[in-house]
């Protein structure tokens, strides 16, 4: 959809405003008599370089299997769990990192499963079901891991799948 400059002065005027793009599909259709559909829009504000105010959409969550209680600090590991050898540099594993376990035994459902440990020293399992879709199940509700720990959890992960074959 080709819009005039006036009109692609308005649209920028309202994401300034912090509308969010319903609300400026709507104010195309009343104030300009133009009619888009949301998804037209969104690529028409990509197009243009404009950038949505609207709150990022959580993605949907998972139903999470019940969590499995995380063996005692001193434990050896169990026989469904390996643990991975620790990360090239020491200080991502000892010194507040993020560390991976795969479960050689998969949960039912998923593809893959495994623990982490986050750098806060939270825990979370993870498993990625069957649509190839990844999903946590922190042990304390309502818990969110720092983005930095989020993507040092993605690389390692996407490492060890690629070992075995998954990647």
């Amino acid at each position: 959809m080709n819009l005039t400059d006036e009109q692609k002065s308005k649209v920028r005027e309202w994401l300034n405003e912090g509308l969010s793009v319903a609300d400026v599909q709507s104010k195309m259709s009343d104030e300009l008599s133009l009619s888009i559909t949301y998804m037209e829009l969104r690529f028409l504000l990509d197009d243009l370089r404009l950038a949505p105010q609207d709150a990022e959409e959580p993605e949907p969550e998972i139903e999470a299997p019940a969590p499995v209680p995380a063996p005692a600090p001193d434990a050896p590991a169990t026989a469904g769990e390996a643990e991975l050898p620790p990360p090239d540099d020491a200080a991502a594993g000892t010194a507040g990192g993020v560390s991976l376990t795969v479960d050689q035994l998969v949960r039912p459902g998923a593809m893959a499963s495994g623990k982490v440990t986050f750098s806060d020293g939270k825990k979370a399992d993870w498993y990625i079901d069957e649509m190839g879709r990844l999903g946590l199940a922190a042990e304390e509700d309502g818990y969110k891991p720092p983005e930095a720990d989020v993507m040092d959890f993605q690389n390692k992960l996407q490492q060890e799948l690629s070992k075995l074959g998954m990647g």
